[in-house]
């Protein structure tokens, strides 16, 4: 399948709402002749047609005089189209956007009522009853949370990017520990000078700092010596008895054990994340995983024995070889543990993954019915409390974040709705600063690699500079401008 779209500066819109119908579709200038494809276009009036197994169909529409209007226009002229001419109802209707939380919260903002937003999000946006159902309840949890944000709180993010072995879905920067083990401690004692660079950064700046959270590729792929070194600098930095959340994932259980998770602990971690993804042995191998499902019951039951009170499991629907049973029977015995978060991700097709690369799998079960089976959530007391959405997320769906009563995810709520800063140190590390109210965000980024983040470590504590010049900008009352 291809995608054109032509008559307009910007082709955002148009391109991605075709994608929610074909997510492997290539954009190009022209549509071969005899091939599959839609074609887009805003001339004196807007047209959207489609080839689809031999069979075209056209609709037009009145071109708005606004260009942006006009991109949103044609953009639902194509979806309407291609719901037709497939048959298919994405759940989230038209919307492309990572965030529709945030446009509840936005609206709310803006004065809109509860029943003007139920209508944009199931009329205009065609969102089904349900997902707008599912994206309220999390405004609503969440309200409390936002309304205390004051302007110069900010999270700090410290990304370790190493893991044992590669999962076969994964696009994050990970290097195995056996092949580029070499690295791990130049890149642990730059990462802890960086972490104190952010922290004279963030005292200069007058922040005040509300989580930390640690994550990967995989932490606790650090040697128990590595961590105490990495949370030591931590503990000398900040003063965690001010946080409200402190997170480190130990999601891999081929490389935690119960010294790693005492010393977890022992330096202030007040979360974890204990990842099974699926407690299938046969999904587990079929991705790339070196430990069996009863590896990450014997971590679990480890965390508990080392006093972790908050603990959460990652599960993914639609990973190669899952079926709807297979799916609610992990999905049971996560539930039968008892952990105080599950968040529920449904598989992306990212580009740099093997699983797109090496085209390796096509057989990801029905998706939309495993995510259906996260009644039992529901039923067991779990409430829905952050929501995200990817490009190339299989059938269009979502990633939910689901906690006991009292047991939110603070950091995941901050980085999702972009209420405040998240100051990131290390490979990969992008650090994003917040006006309040977030009309205005800038971006700092660290080199991607740990070779190269290690070779420049010094531009790199250049461009947290930033950081500085962004507050005096927005919030110092005594800078002009």
């Amino acid at each position: 399948m291809n995608i054109c779209v032509r008559g307009l500066s910007s082709v955002y819109e148009p391109e991605n709402v075709a994608r929610l119908f074909f997510a492997n579709a290539r954009l190009v200038r022209r549509l071969p002749r005899k091939e599959d494809g839609v074609l887009a276009r805003a001339g004196r009036r807007l047209a959207a047609g489609v080839r689809l197994g031999g069979r075209c169909t056209v609709l037009y529409a009145p071109r708005p005089a606004d260009e942006k209007q006009a991109e949103l226009a044609l953009a639902g002229l194509v979806y309407e189209l291609l719901k037709q001419a497939t048959g298919v109802r994405p759940p989230w209707g038209m919307l492309t956007g990572v965030r529709p939380v945030r446009i509840i919260h936005d609206r709310r903002a803006a004065g809109l009522s509860d029943e003007a937003i139920h209508r944009l999000f199931v009329d205009t946006y065609d969102c089904t009853e349900a997902k707008f159902r599912l994206a309220k309840s999390i405004a609503d949890l969440q309200r409390h949370i936002l309304a205390a944000r004051k302007p110069r709180d900010y999270s700090l993010y410290i990304g370790i990017p190493f893991c044992p072995s590669r999962c076969s879905y994964c696009s994050f920067v990970s290097l195995s520990t056996q092949r580029e083990g070499r690295l791990m401690e130049p890149y642990l004692e730059a990462l802890c000078r960086e972490i104190e660079a952010i922290r004279d950064r963030a005292e200069d700046c007058g922040l005040d700092l509300k989580t930390i959270y640690i994550g990967g590729g995989t932490p606790t792929s650090l040697s128990a010596d590595g961590l105490r070194k990495l949370m030591g600098t931590v503990a000398e930095c900040f003063d965690l008895s001010r946080l409200e959340e402190y997170t480190v994932e130990a999601g891999r259980p081929d490389c935690t054990d119960a010294e790693k998770l005492a010393v977890l602990k022992e330096y202030g971690a007040s979360r974890i994340s204990i990842n099974p993804q699926t407690f299938s042995d046969a999904v587990l191998e079929r991705i790339g995983r070196k430990h069996s499902a009863a590896d990450i019951l014997r971590c679990f039951e480890e965390a508990r024995a080392a006093g972790h009170d908050n603990i959460n499991m990652d599960l993914i629907a639609g990973l190669p070889g899952d079926t709807v049973e297979g799916f609610a029977k992990s999905l049971r015995t996560a539930l039968s543990l008892s952990p105080e978060n599950i968040t529920v991700h449904t598989l992306t097709l990212k580009r740099a993954s093997n699983l797109v690369i090496d085209h390796a799998d096509s057989d990801y079960g029905d998706v939309a019915a495993m995510l259906e089976e996260c009644g039992a959530l529901a039923d067991t007391g779990y409430q829905p409390y952050y929501l995200y959405r990817q490009k190339g997320t299989l059938q269009n769906l979502e990633n939910t974040g689901w906690c006991k009563p009292g047991k939110e995810g603070y950091y995941n709520i901050y980085i999702m709705e972009e209420v405040h800063s998240i100051l990131s140190a290390g490979a990969g590390g992008s650090t994003k600063l917040v006006q309040p109210g977030g009309a205005k965000i800038e971006r700092i980024f660290n080199y991607k690699y740990p070779a190269e983040y290690i070779s420049g470590f010094d531009t790199i504590l250049q461009r947290k500079e930033g950081a500085s010049e962004f507050y005096a900008r927005y919030l110092d009352p005594q800078t002009a401008g």
